[in-house]
């Protein structure tokens, strides 16, 4: 393959794209809607949110530890209604149900 046609990747980091409390509302949407309510991927999306506000900041702001909230939302981690509850009041977001 010449250089003219290589083909370059660069890194994509969603965080950038989440600088809105409308932007973040529609990936975790998003989210929700293609993992089918996977818990792992709405923790997933979550952290993606909070690292896009600032993991720092949220921690002041949900009044949890940094290294918790990384920890919890993880893949691998196991959030507690309580923590979700607490990063979505932060995020200013709020979960909604309805009939399926």
């Amino acid at each position: 393959m010449s250089k003219q046609n290589a083909v370059v990747f660069t890194h994509f980091d969603v965080t950038e794209f989440l600088d809105s409390e409308a932007s973040m509302a529609q990936y975790l949407q998003a989210m929700l809607d293609e993992s089918g309510g996977d818990p792992a991927m709405i923790a997933v999306a979550l952290g993606d949110i909070a690292r896009a506000r600032g993991m720092t900041q949220m921690a002041r702001d949900t009044g949890l530890a940094r290294e918790a909230l990384y920890r919890a939302l993880s893949p691998n981690g196991n959030p507690e209604l309580a923590t979700i509850a607490k990063v979505l009041k932060a995020l200013g977001l709020k979960l909604a149900v309805q009939a399926a």
